[in-house]
């Protein structure tokens, strides 16, 4: 290949940047810019033309897919790229410890932890916590390294506020050094702290890389920066590739003002934009770019689109979730009719919890779909638990949720405890002729386990055990006992069973729908505080995702018949599930999740405030906001669709909503409306302030700590004496104020 063959598909501001020389450069890579084109060119010419051996050249990513495209593309122009260093920055950071492991203390054959493996060693040493405690605390201190900081750093504070966190971290470290492992965060961590602390080392490297090329830059953390400054020293070039715009990791760690201050940072630093956008219309870059315009802390740039034509996005004002499935449902079947394929559309939501209502409507009416990024709602441990749960009251025969639940969260009930009751629920007093919960006596069936645990409680070893083993039977007492009477065996109610496989009708009482029954299951049995104190992030996700369970439980019954088409509709949506990533299905997928990619026809949806934007943010937090909507708009080729609910479910009641702040952003004139004008956000917090005292019947004496204009009225977030933090809409909540 000769030089004028792959560099002449490249346009004049991608040549400069492949040409450039000096001290440094910031490509400012916009979204579809051909970013990627850029840097493998880079490579080859800086090979070809330059003269530079492979071997000084280190290029970085954060995706194992991301450096083996860079490999392969800068290879087919140049064979001897082969030799360069293309990896991942965990990669590289194994890479080094490998070769310089006396010099941090390890072997070079060292084991690298992972997630679960960090939470086993906390727990290793406090064994008296649970072990979604022991996560929680694996997370902030793997968030600690992210921010370059040790057990001893001035600035750990900046990570939690817990009295006892830095003991905590000095305590796993110790541990941990002591296996001779280390964690995904130390392979950024020790490497930085081994150029620092050795100069012969330093400066073996330095001379080593004259090169230093870094792709997505704006994803880039703390940690990582260090560890870039100190390979770069005063003699590299380096080159970093990415888009301020598109930074929208700040809960992994990312850091937005290493791209916005690298040209002030490593001086000298020349800057090149791509502008040219190769994938979107120009109407779609139009309303991406009116939103993340109005951020401050951005470089500043234009995406101009290099196709011409195409339609104005559509903005969609629908009547609830149920609605808008419908409205992405239709657009998938005009897709279709138009001769496109269900993968030419992706339906994209800010929450994992939004998948829902998709994937019901979507397996009612037999439309093929793949959930990207996460597992298939009814398939997330959270729901499964919750699910398991109402399985054992549903039918206490049930030995599958039986054993996922009876002791999770932990009540004392072991293994060899659990197994006994099985036991006795088979071959006790069913095998004998007993009569446990409507069983027939002398006929040998699958035993009741509940009416076993109950038998069983008084039994056990432990007083914890006894005890915790006595109130799950007493719950599912309660819970079964809220639904009504059981059926007498063989007698059948036909005025209460239903065609489960028809649309159920919502109750007209919201108070007498199976909602209340879910949310009572979440609340009491421990599952949502259970999951909620895990990771930060994973544990909101989790409880929003067993909130829109129980929306979900809204359009059925509180009664047996109810809670069994519930089930039953659940088993029949976990049937349709698209496991070939090369099927014809329509994608759904969180915005987070949508990076890099890209569809003729994209959807985003649920814009309303408290949801996209969360909690109307601000700073920082909003500033991300507006990048995850330009990210969620650029990923669509050919036609964009916009859509907010005027009314959404929360924890089974209906709730108004207010649109997006985002949608008041854009020039009316750059969209096409459908279902009406867009109201103007009203969002009043009335007499609600911060500092405010107030007192609720439950949780008692508080002070409101925050406050959030919603459509439905202010959102206060209110810190009681107890040490609880909860957040209430205040219309719904009960909070009396007494005191300013």
């Amino acid at each position: 290949m000769t030089t004028g063959d792959y560099l002449a598909m490249l346009n004049p501001e991608q040549l400069a940047a492949v040409r450039h020389e000096g001290r440094g450069l910031l490509i400012l890579a916009g979204a579809g810019s051909g970013k990627t084109r850029v840097i493998t060119t880079k490579i080859a010419w800086l090979i070809r033309e330059r003269g530079l051996e492979p071997e000084s050249i280190l290029a970085v990513t954060f995706t194992n897919k991301a450096a083996r495209e860079m490999q392969e593309r800068a290879c087919a122009m140049e064979p001897r790229c082969s030799r360069t260093i293309i990896r991942t920055f965990h990669s590289f950071g194994s890479w080094f410890l490998r070769r310089n492991a006396r010099a941090a203390g390890l072997d070079s054959s060292f084991t690298i932890y992972d997630d679960d493996d960090s939470t086993t060693l906390v727990h290793g040493f406090l064994p008296e916590k649970t072990r979604s405690e022991c996560s929680r605390i694996a997370s902030r201190i793997a968030k600690a390294k992210d921010f370059a900081l040790a057990p001893d750093s001035p600035g750990l504070a900046a990570v939690t506020s817990e009295g006892d966190f830095r003991r905590l971290y000095g305590d796993y470290e110790a541990r941990l050094r002591k296996t001779g492992n280390v964690d995904f965060g130390d392979l950024i961590l020790l490497p930085g702290r081994i150029l620092a602390e050795n100069e012969a080392i330093r400066n073996r490297f330095r001379q080593r890389f004259r090169v230093v090329l870094v792709d997505e830059y704006q994803d880039s953390n703390v940690a990582q920066f260090e560890l870039l400054r100190l390979l770069a020293g005063d003699e590299a070039y380096v080159c970093v590739v990415g888009d301020d715009d598109q930074s929208i990791y700040r809960f992994r760690g990312a850091e937005v003002r290493n791209i916005l201050t690298f040209p002030d940072t490593f001086g000298g630093i020349d800057v090149v934009r791509l502008e040219r956008n190769y994938r979107s219309y120009q109407s779609i870059l139009d309303v991406a770019g009116a939103v993340v315009s109005r951020n401050e802390g951005r470089l500043g740039k234009r995406l101009v689109a290099e196709r011409k034509g195409g339609r104005k996005p559509v903005l969609a004002t629908l009547a609830d979730h149920d609605e808008e499935a419908a409205y992405c449902a239709r657009v998938v079947e005009r897709v279709r009719k138009a001769g496109g394929s269900y993968s030419d559309v992706a339906v994209l939501y800010r929450t994992n919890a939004q998948s829902l209502a998709f994937e019901r409507l979507f397996a009612r009416i037999k439309f093929p779909y793949r959930i990207v990024g996460s597992v298939r709602f009814y398939e997330r441990e959270e729901i499964k638990d919750a699910l398991a749960f109402l399985a054992v009251v549903s039918n206490g025969r049930d030995e599958v949720a039986f054993r996922r639940v009876v002791n999770k969260p932990a009540r004392g009930v072991g293994g060899v405890s659990v197994q006994a009751i099985v036991d006795e629920a088979y071959f006790g007093g069913t095998a004998a002729g007993g009569t446990a919960d409507g069983e027939l006596p002398g006929i040998f069936e699958p035993g009741n386990l509940v009416a076993a645990a109950r038998r069983a409680a008084g039994g056990l070893t432990t007083a914890r055990a006894r005890s915790g083993l006595a109130a799950f039977v007493d719950l599912v007492d309660r819970l079964g006992a809220s639904l009504g009477p059981k059926p007498v065996a063989g007698e059948v109610d036909e005025g209460a069973v239903g065609d489960t496989a028809a649309l159920p009708v919502p109750p007209a009482d919201p108070e007498r729908s199976l909602a209340r029954l879910v949310e009572r299951v979440v609340m009491e049995s421990g599952l949502r505080e259970y999951h909620e104190s895990g990771d930060e992030v994973q544990g909101k996700q989790r409880a929003a995702n067993l909130d829109e369970l129980v929306n979900a439980a809204s359009d059925y019954g509180l009664s047996r018949d109810g809670l069994a088409q519930f089930l039953e509709a659940v088993e029949l949506d976990r049937a349709m599930t698209i496991r070939d990533p090369d099927a014809d299905a329509v994608t759904l997928i969180t915005i987070h999740n949508t990076k890099g990619l890209e569809f003729p026809v994209v959807i985003v949806t649920g814009l309303e405030q408290g949801l996209f934007p969360r909690d109307d943010e601000s700073g920082e937090d909003l500033e991300e906001e507006r990048r995850l909507f330009y990210v969620a708009c650029t990923r669509a080729k050919d036609e964009l669709h916009l859509t907010w609910c005027r009314r959404r479910l929360f924890r089974g009641k209906i709730m108004e909503s207010a649109p997006s702040r985002f949608l008041g952003e854009i020039p009316r004139e750059a969209i096409d409306t459908a279902g009406g004008r867009l109201p103007a956000p009203a969002l009043s917090t009335g007499p609600w302030k911060p500092g405010l005292a107030v007192y609720h019947d439950d949780y008692g004496p508080g002070c409101v700590a925050q406050v959030k204009p919603t459509g439905s009225g202010p959102l206060v977030i209110v810190r009681f004496e107890t040490g609880k933090q909860l957040r209430f809409f205040t219309r719904y909540a009960g909070l009396e104020i007494v005191g300013r």
